[in-house]
C-alpha cells in the first residue's frame, strides 16, 4: 500500500510540515540517544528510551512526507510500518526489527519488569543510532528546508 492509500483508509491524516517542530523532534532523538546510555537506569527503561528515539525518527520521516498517524489507529505500529513507504524499501529489516522491539517494549512497560537484557538494550541503541544517521542524510537529500 502507499501512503495515499493509508490516508484513504483513515490510518493517516494530512500533516502541515513544520521545520521548527522537526528540529524539536531531532533534538528529542539526540537527547534520547544520549540518555539511553546511562547505566543509572534499568535496561528496560534504556530499551524504552532507545525505542522512543527510533519511533521519533519514523515519525519525522512521515511528517516530512506530509502525513501523521491518526489517533486510535495503532500509532506506534503505523509509524514503524510507514518507514519503508517514507524512506524506502531498504529499511524493511529495520522496520521488522523495530516492530519486534515495539512488542517487547509493551511487555516491559505494561506487564513485567526485568524482561530486557543488556544486549537487547545495546542492540536497539545501535539500531536507533543508525536510523537517526540515515534520517539525517535522508533529510539533507530530500528535505533540506526542514533542517
Amino acid at each position: 500500500m502507499s501512503l495515499n492509500e493509508w490516508l484513504k483508509s483513515g490510518w493517516l491524516k494530512p500533516y502541515q510540515q513544520n521545520p521548527q517542530k522537526i528540529e524539536n523532534m531531532l533534538n528529542l532523538i539526540r537527547r534520547d540517544l544520549r540518555d539511553c546510555q546511562s547505566t543509572e537506569i534499568s535496561t528496560d527503561w534504556r530499551f524504552a528510551i532507545a525505542y522512543n528515539a527510533a519511533l521519533t525518527s519514523c515519525l519525522i520521516a512521515l511528517h516530512c512526507r506530509g502525513y501523521e498517524v491518526t489517533r486510535g489507529q495503532s500509532e506506534h505500529y503505523r509509524a514503524i510500518q510507514s518507514l519503508t513507504l517514507t524512506m524506502g524499501e531498504e529499511f524493511s529489516t529495520i522496520k521488522n526489527y523495530l516492530n519486534a522491539c515495539r512488542n517487547k517494549r509493551n511487555i516491559s512497560d505494561y506487564e513485567s519488569a526485568g524482561t530486557v537484557s543488556e544486549t537487547e538494550a545495546q542492540e536497539l541503541f545501535a539500531t536507533a543510532s543508525d536510523l537517526f544517521a540515515a534520517l539525517e542524510n535522508w533529510l539533507l537529500e530530500n528535505y533540506p528546508e526542514m533542517i
